[in-house]
């Protein structure tokens, strides 16, 4: 079981084609710190149907796009 298994289902939920969340709304929705393995993590969102398409640091956001 992956530490980002609630955020990744939480994403699954959403509506639309896209989805962006601050640094603060993952951590909040993973129910775990967002640390630097968040990169290798990432690629288990396709098994959700979708991926991870831009990381801004400048922003702390991170934007989701349905496959």
């Amino acid at each position: 079981m992956s530490k980002y298994n609630a955020l990744w289902s939480f994403v699954s939920q959403q509506d639309g084609t896209t989805v962006t969340l601050s640094f603060a709304e993952i951590e909040q929705a993973a129910g775990v710190p967002l640390d630097h393995s968040f990169l290798s993590y990432k690629k288990e969102l396709i098994d959700y149907g979708w991926q991870v398409e831009k990381i801004s640091l400048k922003k702390k956001t991170v934007k989701f796009k349905r496959r």
